[in-house]
């Protein structure tokens, strides 16, 4: 397959020529990274990553290194290997969604979990206690350096029906795409519907579902704007990525170009983070038909701003369903991970023994 071809190569020289030969004595020829990056089609591969890889590290280093990069979703990479791809060495650069990590290293999804991140700088807070834990995890037990996290806009609630708060959810059938999710909608009393992002219309249009959680503007690619008429703007969930390196592929890149990608690749999360908060917003403008509206199709929503009482709901969702559930599934580990990491910082520890 493309991604499994070697993490490093040099191009073949041509010798067409007596002249080309000699040029290609001084100049050596460059080295072509293969990457795989995260979802295409996503504002923040198709406007940061890609481009990133495809024209600014050539640009930064006049052509020496010519990374390829295509998105897992394009590549044949199934999601839930990517870890244990990247650990091989089969994918030596790669993308990994943390929700993708749930079944088998549940502690990795702490950063994210339902309700806890009502806005894009708590986001940033939160991940910034549990960043130190996640490196040196997946290097000790996995054998992948984590160069970069990105970030994926806000997770919030579509409904067909009118909503002014989210004890409006109650007794209505939800679209989510993980547990954490399903936790924090089933304590509002309403259904959860474990649905993949491809079946969210057709199960919005059947009746199956009256209300959904996805992408401010994933949604309004969906045309979600002209199937539901209200927009809640809590971010239930975000979508957190790491990219990360084999570290045998990593160690065996040139001293300068480490260098390099350790200086550039947080210049690149910061901008997807930007990116990232962009489009949270514009989707939400886009939906209610704004005119500030750049990226998306001018619906008619009624947008629900997080009042004081839904965001004491939420805090109170989250100590009393969502982190007890998620530890009542990892087990004890993911109480100490939490405990020394994030607990401290949002002022809410975990009993292990619960």
């Amino acid at each position: 397959m493309w991604w499994a071809s070697g993490s490093l190569q040099a191009a073949a020289p041509t010798a067409a020529t007596t002249a080309t030969a000699a040029l290609a004595a001084v100049a050596p020829a460059p080295y072509r990274l293969r990457i795989v990056g995260g979802l295409g089609r996503i504002s923040q591969y198709t406007r940061q990553e890609e481009p990133f890889w495809s024209k600014e590290l050539p640009r930064l280093t006049g052509g020496r290194y010519l990374p390829e990069i295509v998105p897992f979703d394009r590549a044949g990479v199934p999601g839930t290997e990517m870890l244990r791809l990247l650990q091989l060495g089969v994918v030596p650069f790669g993308t990994a969604l943390m929700s993708s990590f749930t079944a088998q290293y549940p502690e990795y999804t702490a950063p994210d979990l339902a309700g806890l991140n009502p806005d894009i700088a708590t986001l940033k807070t939160t991940l910034a206690a549990f960043r130190p834990y996640l490196e040196k995890a997946l290097r000790e037990q996995h054998g992948v350096e984590a160069l970069a996290v990105y970030v994926y806009p806000a997770q919030v609630v579509f409904c067909k029906k009118p909503l002014r708060s989210l004890a409006d959810l109650a007794g209505r059938r939800v679209r989510v795409s993980s547990a954490t999710q399903a936790d924090f909608v089933g304590a509002l009393g309403a259904v959860p519907v474990l649905t993949g992002f491809a079946q969210i219309v057709p199960s919005l249009t059947t009746g199956n579902t009256e209300c959904a959680i996805t992408g401010t503007m994933s949604g309004n690619t969906l045309g979600l704007q002209t199937l539901t008429s209200h927009l809640h703007t809590l971010p239930v969930t975000w979508g957190l990525a790491v990219f990360g390196a084999n570290q045998a592929a990593w160690a065996a890149l040139p001293e300068e170009l480490r260098v390099l990608l350790r200086r550039e690749l947080p210049r690149l999360e910061a901008a997807i983070w930007a990116e990232s908060e962009r489009e949270t917003a514009d989707g939400i403008a886009c939906n209610r038909g704004a005119p500030s509206c750049v990226g998306g199709g001018k619906g008619a929503m009624v947008v629900v701003p997080l009042s004081a009482q839904d965001d004491r709901k939420r805090q109170e969702i989250l100590a009393s369903t969502v982190l007890p559930r998620w530890v009542q599934r990892c087990g004890a580990r993911c109480a100490k991970v939490w405990n020394q990491t994030i607990g401290p910082t949002r002022g809410l520890m975990v009993d292990p023994d619960k």
